[in-house]
């Protein structure tokens, strides 16, 4: 039966209504503390412990605010966020909002010179830690001039506040600050994929500017009884606006947990049995822990009682592979959605409201006029590639909310993001006639190799297949011949063995698939891909390391010539 598609419908009939005064705390919090029973947090790691609801949460984050004004935290002033998946980061943020700071969620896995690189660029004046990250924060503090508190959330951290007392010296009730829309309320960091990261500052509107493409990734969400959990860390945008506070703004419990095994990695079994445990209808699951699923739990639903009606994907290109395994397995049509932290949430498919093409990663979402542009920010014909690119008002002439107030500190670099009215993004695609972009990469990772245009992407998906291929990335060897050849890094799945018969079975598969020049010339078997704390493959850095050791055989074969 053919699916209705509604696409043309939803989009041209879709209006931004955007308030004069808007609080991301109120929406996501307050409203729903009116309720006292209204569960917000599932412990997901934890099963022991109890649910969080809306009315503990708005309580806590009221002695927070209490508690930051008193030590000299105004409107405006950064609050670093260096916490996981708990209670108090939501607290944290909640409190930052209705105060008018500005929180900044940091990962907990940065090392020293990544926080204190971010707490100097910001010049944050607290910030709220575990034991672990405390730690490391204690290395870099006494070159961090600006800040003035640390607040570990963990007892006995030293030379820091303790959390529960600071709550516990201030009364639960605090009178909320007035905001409007475009007051700043966020700073998140970009990943730094292609160079040093950069501090986006977003104002409290871009939480309306996420909610039409979370509504339609997720299914039409909330529906009655929905669940929603993602491993994705709240420190970064796919965490904490594509999942944790669209699902308070609807009111509706999100599971707390990272689904990680002792050594701190991405645990299949873990993930399904948590999914199982807490009854979770909706997820995003990014493509890097979705092949972690589809090698660790091959069939989950025969091990699993798992109740998915819907999985958004996003960070890298889901490919054909995980699609069709998803549809196969899981049940389920992952609807790919591209976004990024300074326009997010902008493009992606509803598998509920219009067919998804394994592969594509979707049609512009209600609000946002997308497009493919050259590098002279003129839109390009369809079926030629292009840099997708977001306008800053919608097909009715209306202010788009989800465009970043601009980078921190660099309006050189603001300045660089646009063409015109157009917000460029840095990843190419293609959209074919029914206006579906087809991904082809960041623009930093094509390549020519003998002449013809590699994506990467491709090349990928098609190594994914091979059931020896646990991870790929693939990356230009520079070549005197050629200009450059393709070489795959390849993380094996347990069990297999990184032998040259392996390597030659893995190129005659590539080459049975793809073109004759898309295959792997080279191939190295590595333990694990460089990845960026947001999941993405980090091929910037392979790509470094190919050109330095090109690098170095030529400066051999030069020395070696002169003797």
């Amino acid at each position: 039966m053919k699916q209705i598609d509604r696409y043309e419908e939803l989009y041209t009939s879709f209006r931004w209504l955007v308030p004069d005064r808007f609080n991301i705390a109120h929406e996501c919090c307050t409203r729903w503390a009116a309720e006292p029973e209204r569960v917000a947090l599932l412990p997901g790691d934890d099963p022991t412990a109890a649910p969080v609801t809306y009315a503990q949460l708005q309580a806590e984050a009221n002695r927070l605010s209490n508690a930051l004004s008193e030590r000299g935290v105004a409107r405006g002033d950064r609050v670093a966020i260096v916490l996981p998946q708990r209670r108090e980061t939501v607290v944290a943020h909640i409190a930052c909002y209705q105060m008018g700071a500005v929180a900044m969620p940091l990962a907990v896995l940065f090392g020293p010179d990544a926080l204190e690189y971010r707490l100097n660029d910001s010049g944050a004046v607290v910030a709220l830690t575990d034991a672990q990250s405390a730690a490391t924060l204690a290395t870099v503090r006494a070159r961090c001039p600006q800040l003035r508190t640390v607040i570990a959330c963990d007892p006995g951290v030293a030379d820091s506040v303790d959390y529960a007392l600071l709550l516990a010296a201030h009364p639960p009730t605090f009178h909320a600050v007035a905001t409007h829309a475009d007051t700043p309320a966020l700073l998140i960091y970009t990943s730094g994929t292609t160079g040093p990261p950069k501090g986006a500052l977003k104002a409290h509107r871009v939480l309306i500017g996420n909610l039409p493409g979370f509504v339609a990734s997720q299914n039409w969400f909330p529906q009655k009884d929905d669940v929603f959990w993602s491993p994705a860390d709240w420190a970064w945008t796919g965490g904490l606006m594509d999942a944790l506070l669209p699902t308070l703004y609807f009111g509706r419990p999100i599971v707390a947990g990272s689904a990680r095994d002792a050594a701190g990695h991405f645990d299949a079994r873990a993930a399904c049995e948590l999914m199982q445990r807490h009854a979770v209808t909706n997820a995003f699951l990014f493509p890097t822990a979705l092949k972690i699923i589809m090698k660790g739990v091959p069939r989950p639903r025969q091990d699993y009682r798992l109740r998915l009606r819907a999985i958004m994907s996003a960070g890298e290109a889901v490919g054909e592979t995980l699609f069709a395994w998803a549809e196969r397995e899981l049940g389920v049509t992952i609807n790919e959605m591209f976004g990024q932290t300074e326009i997010n949430y902008v493009v992606g498919n509803c598998s509920m409201h219009w067919p998804a093409k394994a592969g594509a990663i979707g049609r512009p979402y209600p609000g946002h006029r997308v497009a493919l542009i050259d590098a002279e920010g003129r839109e390009v014909p369809r079926g030629t590639p292009g840099e997708i690119a977001v306008h800053r008002n919608d097909i009715h002439g209306h202010p788009d909310p989800v465009f970043f107030l601009g980078y921190w500190g660099r309006d050189d670099a603001t300045r660089a993001k646009f063409s015109g009215d157009w917000g460029r993004t840095g990843d190419e695609a293609v959209m074919d006639e029914d206006g579906y972009l087809w991904y082809q990469g960041r623009a930093d990772d094509m390549f020519k190799a003998a002449g013809y245009r590699i994506g990467p992407s491709e090349v990928e998906n098609c190594l994914l297949k091979h059931p020896a291929v646990a991870n790929a990335a693939v990356v230009p060897k520079p070549d005197s011949q050629r200009g450059a050849v393709v070489k795959a890094y390849i993380v094996l799945v347990a069990g297999a063995h990184g032998d040259d018969q392996l390597k030659s079975d893995i190129q005659a598969f590539v080459r049975s698939t793809l073109a004759p020049y898309e295959y792997p010339r080279e191939i190295e078997f590595i333990d694990a891909l460089p990845m960026t704390t947001t999941g993405k493959v980090q091929r910037r850095v392979l790509r470094l390391a190919e050109e330095e050791r090109h690098r170095a055989r030529m400066a051999s074969a030069s020395t070696k010539g002169l003797s």
